[in-house]
């Protein structure tokens, strides 16, 4: 039964991390470039808009299973020494991969609760005002660049898994 249990928890833990981290890798390096090479700015608006709409519960429920799986392997795990054990290298490395991933995830719901509802209220009031509109694309701007902070967290978070995988 253990067996069943952890590897079927190795398995929905990867299936979680490939969605999350896998979708920021698409969005990132696929669907904006080419978005922005074929439509105009409000088309792209639009895109990009329906693409989070559809990527964000997507990422929030592998957020979800990725901790629960994680307490589950984590249990298993002969090696583990406790979520802020950092005793040995090994457990250090997990301890790192922890916090990263901890990181992530607030940036993740600041973005989706926080940063995202701002740019939608000041966009409905910036018709005809330049400071608003400005102020909007800087909000969109800021959003952007903590897509790309958790995709570079994310690759390290990958980097960390495959040393601790191979120790």
């Amino acid at each position: 039964m253990n067996l069943l249990v952890l590897s079927l928890s190795h398995f929905f833990h990867l299936l979680a991390t490939v969605v999350w981290i896998g979708g920021i890798f698409m969005v990132l390096l696929v669907i904006l470039p080419s978005a922005r090479a074929t439509l105009e700015p409000p088309a792209m608006g639009g895109l990009m808009k329906e693409i989070t709409g559809k990527f964000t519960p997507l990422a929030n429920a592998s957020i979800l299973v990725m901790v629960i799986t994680g307490i589950i392997i984590a249990v298993y795990k002969e090696k583990f020494g406790g979520f802020f054990h950092a005793g040995d290298f090994w457990n250090g490395a997990l301890v790192f991969k922890h916090l990263l991933v901890a990181v992530m995830i607030i940036i993740h719901f600041y973005r989706g609760l926080v940063l995202g509802p701002r740019i939608g209220r000041l966009s409905a009031q910036a018709a005809g005002s330049p400071s608003l509109s400005s102020q909007v694309a800087g909000l969109q701007r800021f959003s952007l660049n903590l897509v790309k902070g958790n995709f570079v967290l994310g690759m390290i978070v990958l980097l960390v898994t495959g040393v601790l995988m191979a120790k």
